[in-house]
């Protein structure tokens, strides 16, 4: 019986190890800055909100992005109508 428990406890702690790993690598590529979190607190919009609700930080932040960069855009063809 020990025997069993000696085999069997390091071959577990190795396929945790394993796992952990992995969450921890899916998680390091999805991590989102503090200054990213505390600009989106201070601009966001009510839909913005609501996808920080519903869906997490992840899609708020997406969506929040993809407002800043259409205006962006939006300015930029304003100043080259002018020009």
């Amino acid at each position: 019986m020990t025997v069993w428990f000696v085999i069997a406890v390091p071959a577990v702690v190795m396929l945790f190890a394993l796992g952990m790993e992995r969450v921890e690598h899916r998680l390091r590529h999805v991590s989102v800055r503090g200054e990213d979190v505390e600009e989106f607190l201070e601009q966001a919009r009510p839909d913005e909100v609501r996808a920080l609700y519903g869906h997490g930080i992840g899609r708020a932040l997406e969506l929040f992005r993809l407002r800043r960069l259409a205006g962006r855009a939006a300015k930029g063809k304003q100043r080259s109508l002018r020009s």
